[in-house]
Formats: C-alpha cells, sequence, structure tokens
C-alpha cells in the first residue's frame, strides 16, 4: 500500500492519512501533484462547499489539475480579470479618459455671458487638486464672472449608478461607490465617488471633531460621537440610504490617532460638479448657480484633462482591487464599441472580447464588471483559460504586472496579496487576482514552478461557514510553486506562514478587502 500525504494548513487540524490502492511505487510528476492538491482540498472547513480548481500549462495546453473546474460559482473580485484583458482588448492600453471645461458663451473682458459645461467620460481618477487645476486654466484666460450656470454632462455613461445585484446595506461604503461619467477620488488610490470621513479625538465628554476629506456639500455630518478618556476607539460611520447623511457614533478616546472612513457619495456627479464650483472660487471665480444638462454642439474646449493610460490605470485597479474602475471599464467599452454607456451595452462588448480571447461567454454570466454582484457565475477553467490566452497578447506584460505579487509588502506592488505567502517559494513569484465577498473566496493568475514552468491556476471556493480560508489558496498556490514537473514527488507537510501584522503605509493604509468585499465590513 502506499500512503496519500496530508496537508497540515496554517492553523488547520491534520487529517488522517487517507489509503490508496499501491502502484509499486510513490506517485511522481503530475500524479504526485494532483495527490497534494487533494490533500488540502480535503479539509474539513470545505465540507459542503464547492471547491473549483484548475491548473494549466500554457506551453503544452496540458490540464494539470482539475476539480469542480467546469461548474459554475460565484467569483467575487476575480470577475475583474475578465473586465481588465476585455478593456485592454477594446479600449487597448493606451486608453485615456477626458475631462473638458466648454462654453457656447462669448467671452466679454472678465465675464463669460452664458453657461460653463463641465463634462466627463468616466474618468475615476480625477482629484480636488486636478478640478482646482481646471479652474486655474480658466483662470488663466481672465475669466472671473460666468453670468450662466456651471451644469455637469455626465451623458456619456447612463444614469443607473449601482450594479444589478448589488446589495442594497453595501451602499453607504466605498467599495460600492456610484458609477458615473463624472466623478472625484479622495486619494491617489483613487476610490472615485467617495469622501473621507475623519473623527479626530478633543477633550473628554466633548463631541470629537469630524471633518470630510474633500470638503463637499453633498454630505451632510450628524455627529453624535463623544471623546472619552481611555479605551479603544469605537466608531460608527455610515451614511443613509440614498441620502447625503452621515451618521458618526461612538466614542474615540482624546490623544489617539483620527479615525477614518471611506464613505461613498450618493450622487458622484453632484459631487465632481461641487468639488469644481468650489475650485471656481477659491480661484476668484463667481457662476450663478450649478445645474446638470448635455454640452451644446460645437461648444469649445477651454480646459481639459486626460487620465493616465489604461496601462498605468490598471496597477491601482487590480493591485487594490477597485470595484469603482471595473464598472467604469465596463460603461466605457458600451460606448466605446455600442455607442451606450451601460452595464448591457458594456457586458456584451466584454463577451465580444472574451469570445476573441478563446473564452466562451456562454460558459459565464457576468452582469457588472467588478464581481460585486452575487448574479456573476464564472467557471475556473475559463478562468484559467482567460489567463492562458492573455498571456499571447501585446499587452499581456502590463497585464501580469498590475496584478497583485503575493508576498511583497509595497501596497502598489503587493497589493492584496502583501501579506499573504511571505517567506515561502510563492513569494515574489505568484501574480494573482484576489475576491472575496461573505462565503466567497477566490485566486487566479500566475506562478513559475520550481523547474521555471509558468503556470495558470484558478481557485474558486464558495459557500464555506468558516472565514475565509484563503490559507487553501495560498497552500494550493504554493505547492505548484514547488512543482518540479517529472521529478516531483508529493510534498507531505506544508505550514503557511501567518500574515503581518500592522501596515507599510502607517496613516493611509487600509483592509483592501473592504474595497471588493460585500455583506460583511470583515470579510
Amino acid at each position: 500500500m502506499r500512503r496519500r500525504w496530508a496537508f497540515v494548513v496554517g492553523l488547520a487540524v491534520a487529517l488522517p492519512l487517507a489509503v490508496v490502492p499501491s502502484t509499486g511505487a510513490a506517485p511522481t510528476g503530475v500524479d504526485a501533484l494532483k495527490v497534494d492538491l487533494d490533500d488540502i482540498l480535503a479539509d474539513p472547513r470545505l465540507g459542503g462547499a464547492q471547491a473549483g480548481v484548475a491548473v494549466r500549462d500554457p506551453a503544452t495546453d496540458e490540464v494539470l489539475y482539475s476539480r469542480q473546474a467546469t461548474d459554475r460559482a460565484t467569483p467575487a473580485s476575480n470577475a475583474k480579470l475578465f473586465t481588465a484583458a476585455a478593456a485592454l482588448e477594446t479600449l487597448g492600453p493606451d486608453h485615456r479618459f477626458r475631462t473638458q471645461v466648454l462654453s457656447d458663451a462669448a467671452q466679454q473682458g472678465s465675464t463669460l455671458n452664458g453657461d460653463l459645461h463641465l463634462r466627463g467620460t468616466g474618468d475615476p481618477t480625477m482629484l480636488p487638486a486636478d478640478y482646482d487645476a481646471l479652474a486655474a486654466r480658466l483662470a488663466e484666460q481672465g475669466v472671473r464672472e460666468v453670468r450662466g450656470r456651471l451644469l455637469a454632462d455626465d451623458t456619456s455613461f447612463d444614469d443607473v449608478p449601482l450594479g444589478t445585484g448589488w446589495a442594497w446595506d453595501d451602499e453607504p461604503y466605498s467599495y460600492s461607490a456610484p458609477v458615473s461619467a463624472l466623478s472625484a477620488a479622495p486619494d491617489t488610490d483613487f476610490d472615485a465617488g467617495s469622501a473621507i470621513v475623519r473623527v479626530t479625538p478633543t477633550a473628554p465628554g466633548q463631541a470629537p471633531d469630524v471633518a470630510l476629506d474633500p470638503g463637499t456639500g453633498v454630505l451632510d455630518v450628524d455627529n453624535r460621537a463623544t471623546t472619552v478618556a481611555e479605551g479603544e476607539p469605537s466608531i460608527g460611520i455610515t451614511r443613509d440610504h440614498h441620502s447625503g447623511r452621515v451618521l458618526v457614533t461612538g466614542t474615540v478616546p482624546a490623544g489617539t490617532e483620527p479615525v477614518r472612513e471611506w464613505i461613498a457619495v450618493p450622487d458622484a456627479t453632484a459631487y465632481a460638479t461641487d468639488l469644481f464650483a468650489r475650485a471656481l472660487a477659491a480661484r476668484g471665480i463667481t457662476v450663478n448657480g450649478t445645474g446638470k444638462a448635455p454640452a451644446p454642439e460645437g461648444a469649445r474646449e477651454l480646459a481639459a484633462r486626460d487620465s493616465m493610460p489604461l496601462r498605468e490605470l490598471l496597477v491601482p485597479f487590480l493591485k487594490l482591487s477597485n470595484n469603482v474602475h471595473a464598472e467604469v471599464l465596463v460603461k466605457a467599452m458600451g460606448r466605446e464599441r455600442a455607442g451606450e454607456g451601460t452595464w448591457e451595452a458594456g457586458t456584451g462588448v466584454v463577451a465580444d472580447a472574451l469570445r476573441g480571447l478563446g473564452v466562451d461567454p456562454a460558459a459565464l454570466r457576468l452582469v457588472d464588471g467588478s464581481g460585486l454582484s452575487r448574479m456573476d457565475g464564472v467557471t475556473p477553467d475559463q478562468l484559467a483559460l482567460l489567463l492562458d490566452n492573455a498571456a499571447q497578447r501585446p499587452w499581456a506584460q502590463a497585464f501580469h504586472d498590475a496584478l497583485p505579487i503575493a508576498g511583497v509588502p509595497e501596497r502598489m506592488v503587493g497589493g492584496t496579496l502583501r501579506d499573504r505567502m511571505v517567506d515561502t517559494p510563492a513569494a515574489n513569484n505568484v501574480h494573482a487576482k484576489t475576491g472575496s465577498l461573505t462565503g466567497v473566496t477566490s485566486l487566479s493568475g500566475y506562478v513559475t514552478a520550481a523547474d521555471g514552468r509558468r503556470l495558470v491556476f484558478s481557485v474558486v471556493l464558495n459557500d464555506f461557514l468558516s472565514d475565509a480560508p484563503q490559507d487553501l489558496e495560498d497552500a494550493i498556490a504554493i505547492r505548484l510553486a514547488q512543482h518540479t514537473g517529472a521529478d516531483d514527488h508529493p510534498r507531505g507537510h506544508a505550514r503557511i506562514p501567518q500574515p503581518r501584522t500592522g501596515s507599510d503605509d502607517p496613516g493611509t493604509a487600509r483592509d483592501e478587502s473592504a474595497l471588493e468585499c460585500s455583506w460583511t465590513k470583515s470579510c
């Protein structure tokens, strides 16, 4: 009889060693790999759950491992792999989003005798400083008074702000921010459609100071929190459904660091308009109110800003798993190819692009671009096939480099994998996209095996009742990094190092899982 090796992963309980019929020799090569992956997936936390895994060798098109690989499952943010590849194929790696300030009114001296139009095409990287730069450009042209209104033109996209199947109770949080052709981000992670609520303790017994960053009138703070003498911060920050009212409750100890929360605005277009109006006022330019209307045909461009190219936007998009970036890309693809900036048109364009990449759209259901919807359904074999074929495209390097890299602490390199697989053969090796929803975890990407071959893999786990068993995903990726081809042998016991504590970026870093998860903030 030969022995089937068991893994002990992280703090998981060791499993009894299963006995299989003897062949007279220990398994080697792909057979040894299969033994070890089977043992990883025998973890009791996966009892009653769906565990889909696919591993491919792109050099030979050989499927090295397949388990429930053709069964559809909720992908969470692994759906972003389809969106990113389709966007590179459809829009191109050099695509930029343009934001314009337009008018068809005549300028007399310092007065613009008509309306001013702010038109967007979806740029998720517009910062308050960028709106200020547009205002500065007008001031340089001598404009001091706009006798008409400041009108927002967001007609590049439709007016549906939230995706199909998104949870209503996710609405206040930045990972579920509204999608619009005009928006703004509070930071260089480019969390478009959200603002930062900062709660700073004062004296015990007093209300803390609450500030918005950037300052905006589209949110109204209701501060019911209290500063206490000691203890741990216990601050709740949320926003009312379909409202700009931000409620701050709980306690914060005197002398501690401010508590911060990223809160989605209710209307991204109104947010962008408000920031630009404030920037105009700061530059000494007055307007006669604000509103919303398409810019007239033939309006001349007074100022403009182009975003970074898509190849650069992929970095914060995929490293930090930014949902709004995904949805902007879907609507931009719909506008570019189908003439409609809608989810329906955009996902149709995504399906066409995937077909060209060798993926079967009939095997998938994608209703959004981020994977936030639980109506999305994909298969691990199609994810692996996408990764395989994407590696042959001209934009392959940009796609590969934008994926999180295991065990690399820098946020914009390691991304959502920076604290995982540290000090293992997978560290600085595995380039893969994470995914997280309550009851869902996924990891799909590239790994270089010990024999030098680059493999592609996809792990999609659904319907577990425990905390997310990401250590099992990591164990699979590490085992693939150890694979030595024909000379491979079962690896026996493996231990996954525990995640680092703390942050490489004090004061600014946060849990990127909150950018992609739904139902619970801890997922």
